[in-house]
């Protein structure tokens, strides 16, 4: 899948952010608890992404109504929707020299075009020892594995029903994306009514 940069300096792709805060003192403890310090690169990202994917929950899929937005929140409350988890999947990686963006594909919100399109997150890391990047859909509830080949991607996009991957990797989160977080009081109503469609 073609990709374009945002940005042509690699370090761009590991700076903090307010919600990529990963000198928080949960994102440190986490990375003490997964014990990667001393992993080869490959290991050290494919254990980030399985936490990721497999032990926080997606909001919509657990039915959670709380709205997480940093990754030191979703660290907290075990549990996100694709842009939280994305931050906290960006936040491990950075936080470990490991370069990693922000990508994103328009899909149907539900079953038809009728209900509606959001935006989804994953993320793309560039993997020094391979000299390339790679996508990474840590969403979960999805059968996805980290790929050093094909995009493995939770969902694919259908260009005929409006769907579209776009191919930009973005240094940080899109704003519309974490002002809707910032906004929302409950995850079930936001992911419902309230989740951009556009970039």
């Amino acid at each position: 899948m073609p990709f374009q940069l945002e940005s042509p300096f690699i370090d761009d792709y590991l700076k903090p952010t307010d919600v990529v805060n990963y000198h928080h003192e949960r994102i440190e403890q986490l990375i003490d608890a997964l014990h990667v310090v001393e992993l080869p690169e490959l290991e050290k990202v494919r254990t980030f992404y399985e936490y990721v994917r497999d032990k926080i929950a997606h909001s919509w899929d657990e039915q959670t109504h709380t709205v997480t937005r940093t990754a030191s929140d979703v660290v907290e409350h075990q549990t996100g929707i694709c842009y939280a988890k994305a931050n906290l999947l960006a936040a491990l990686l950075r936080h470990e020299g490991i370069p990693s963006g922000f990508c994103y594909q328009r899909l149907m919100l539900f079953d038809e075009p009728q209900q509606g399109y959001y935006l989804h997150a994953f993320n793309a890391i560039y993997l020094t020892s391979l000299n390339r990047w790679v996508y990474a859909d840590a969403r979960g509830n999805v059968q996805t594995e980290l790929s050093l080949e094909e995009p493995a991607l939770a969902f694919t996009a259908d260009e005929s029903l409006g769907e579209k991957t776009y191919d930009v990797i973005y240094i940080a989160p899109n704003p519309k994306t974490m002002n809707v977080l910032k906004e929302a009081e409950d995850a079930l109503a936001m992911y419902a009514n309230d989740l951009p469609d556009t970039l």
